[in-house]
């Protein structure tokens, strides 16, 4: 039977060493701050906001939040995130997604300066990253590589990425091509994907379907993250059926309680690593 991987030691790690950088810089007089800039209030950005201000404070980070209305035009939007950009007491910035309906969310990213992009959400940052230089990069895909790291070797080994997604996918899949993995992406349009999915030593799924992973998709002895979620009937649930693939795998991440348990306290340490 496989082990589901113990991610909150992970998060304890990373969580201390995010408060020594910021004790040593406290003791050298030195403030770290985030931004959250939000606007209007989908739910999903309010649960994502209150837990990044609730981590904050534990880890003695300062959180500002910058709280916009839905009808707030987009040129107001971008006056705050220049006002933003020109604060040197903010160390770095949330930008919340999705923007309300008629908001180019494009433009608004784009005003953001790159090296407070702690979240990678620019194009100089995405550019950075695809061409090999140092650069923010989403916090998702950075989670399941830290992940990956805790339970396995990964150059040499066959991985495949279920999805292709801006935020998780694609990110994903450069990431593992740099740690010298053989990567594979897999999508909607993609033949026989079970046959290339039981190829991967590695097998990362973000698509968001529930349960969609069983284990005809698995090798025996697989690495498996799941970084989908769902809600069923008012149950979060993972892309991978836990119950059916656990005897094929030899780790595993559970949802809740895997990868995204750890994003919020890996954005934190872009935000330090920023500095």
């Amino acid at each position: 039977m496989g082990a589901i991987i113990d991610v909150k030691s992970l998060v304890s790690k990373f969580q201390n060493e995010i408060m020594a950088i910021v004790n040593e810089k406290k003791n050298k007089g030195e403030i770290v701050s985030i931004g959250i800039l939000q606007v209007g209030k989908d739910g999903g950005s309010n649960f994502y906001r209150n837990s990044v201000v609730k981590l904050s404070n534990k880890l003695g980070i300062e959180p500002k939040e910058f709280l916009l209305e839905e009808n707030v035009s987009e040129e107001e939007i971008i006056s705050v995130v220049n006002e933003i950009n020109n604060d040197n007491n903010i160390t770095g910035v949330l930008m919340l997604l999705p923007m309300p309906k008629g908001i180019d969310s494009d433009k608004v990213k784009e005003a953001l300066s790159p090296s407070k992009d702690i979240d990678g959400v620019t194009t100089h940052n995405i550019g950075q990253f695809y061409s090999g230089n140092k650069a923010f990069i989403p916090c998702t895909p950075l989670s399941v590589m830290e992940i990956l790291r805790s339970v396995t070797d990964l150059e040499g080994k066959e991985a495949v990425v279920i999805g292709r997604s801006n935020v998780v996918g694609k990110p994903l899949a450069q990431l593992l091509l740099n740690a010298n993995c053989t990567v594979t992406t897999v999508h909607s349009r993609t033949k026989n994907i079970e046959e290339v999915c039981r190829r991967a030593d590695i097998l990362v799924s973000a698509i968001g379907k529930p349960k969609y992973i069983n284990s005809n998709f698995i090798k025996d002895g697989a690495v498996v993250i799941d970084v989908g979620t769902s809600d069923v009937e008012g149950k979060i649930t993972g892309d991978v059926d836990l119950e059916d693939v656990i005897e094929k795998v030899s780790y595993i991440t559970k949802v809740p309680g895997g990868v995204g348990s750890l994003t919020t306290t890996i954005l934190l340490k872009n935000l330090c690593e920023g500095l």
